[in-house]
């Protein structure tokens, strides 16, 4: 476990704005209570509550990577629009106690998904 300092900075603040992640045209997440995790040089991330997301659109799948910053984070394919996107979405279920905010949110690949902040 490492922790953030100034060689790998890690801020997380609440989003002030509405967050909703898309893909295929259905909403995956709708939330007001979106956290931003910045990470040293990498782009910020919105972490989103899980009570915030339809979760039956989701299914855990066998991925899992670690991180020496948060700690084990297992994975998500989402299904929506009649696609399935594999492994679209991340969570730190029980992250390092550094990183205990992002504990209970799910982030989503920009790549895959659509992100958008509104208002």
């Amino acid at each position: 476990m490492k922790l953030p300092g100034p060689d790998h900075p890690i801020t997380i603040t609440a989003n002030p704005k509405r967050v909703r992640v898309s893909a295929g045209g259905v909403v995956i997440a709708d939330t007001t209570h979106a956290l931003t995790l910045k990470e040293a040089s990498y782009p910020a991330v919105q972490y989103v509550p899980r009570g915030d997301a339809n979760m039956a659109l989701l299914t855990r799948s066998d991925r899992v990577t670690h991180c020496p910053y948060k700690g084990d984070a297992n994975y998500f394919s989402v299904n929506a629009g009649g696609r399935t996107l594999e492994n679209a979405i991340w969570s730190y279920e029980t992250p390092f106690p550094a990183m205990a905010e992002i504990s209970g949110h799910l982030a989503f690949y920009p790549d895959k998904v659509t992100i958008e902040e509104v208002g």
